[in-house]
């Protein structure tokens, strides 16, 4: 079976003046259709670089990102722009959510980009808000919440498009213990539930163990485990 998400030699290096500083050295990895993929590493190593890679927010310097078979890094940007649209959900640390708009419009905009027109599968939107616990704080605007909440609302707004990809880079980074519990649920559920592949970047290894594997990265490359043995966690 061919590889769904397909990682192949990236290579990355930002330049601060005429200072290079290598992000990526020739990462390579695959990921089957379903899975759910936590990747971890300390600060530096090049995970929050291959988030904006997977996710085509970025360019690779060489290698390939090939995504169901189409590969990210031979698209235009407007070939990028559409995939995004129709295949990923993105979920922020810094839940990127629109203060003058309140929850319910912040996650349908993810409907208008799409180019839904508004028009959503009713049944799967109010699943997704119950599950969530936001059923009573669709009337409220973001400031009017809290962290927790905001994080939710923005889960729904990646989700409620279907995507079969969703990208969550620290996604209870901000969250204390029983939001961040919430979030990791609902990220579990999905891909269970609605076979929606599901990459996730946390430093936390009660976070990582949500997911099937674990990526292990370190000074830009993917590393066997035993290098971060702390990171070995059972799975949920």
């Amino acid at each position: 079976m061919a590889a769904f998400i397909e990682a192949v030699d990236l290579h990355k290096t930002y330049h601060i003046g005429k200072i290079e500083v290598p992000a990526l050295r020739g990462v390579s990895f695959a990921v089957e259709k379903g899975e759910f993929v936590s990747i971890v590493g300390p600060s530096g190593s090049g995970k929050s670089t291959l988030f904006y890679l997977l996710g085509g927010l970025a360019q690779a310097d060489s290698g390939q990102v090939i995504i169901d078979g189409a590969d990210f890094t031979h698209l235009s940007d407007s070939e990028r722009t559409r995939m995004r649209k129709r295949k990923i959900g993105f979920v922020f640390q810094k839940f990127n959510l629109l203060p003058t708009l309140d929850a319910r419009s912040n996650i349908d905009i993810a409907l208008d980009i799409a180019g839904a027109n508004g028009h959503r599968d009713t049944a799967y939107f109010h699943r997704i808000v119950s599950l969530l616990g936001l059923e009573q704080r669709l009337e409220h605007r973001p400031s009017e919440l809290s962290g927790g909440e905001q994080q939710r609302v923005a889960l729904a707004r990646a989700l409620i498009n279907k995507p079969a990809i969703v990208l969550a880079d620290e996604p209870t980074g901000n969250l204390d213990s029983q939001n961040s519990e919430v979030v990791l649920k609902m990220l579990r559920h999905s891909n269970q539930e609605f076979s929606q592949t599901v990459m996730m970047i946390t430093h936390n290894p009660e976070a990582a163990s949500y997911g099937d594997r674990i990526l292990h990265m370190r000074d830009g490359s993917v590393v066997p485990a035993e290098k971060d043995p702390q990171w070995t966690a059972p799975r949920k």
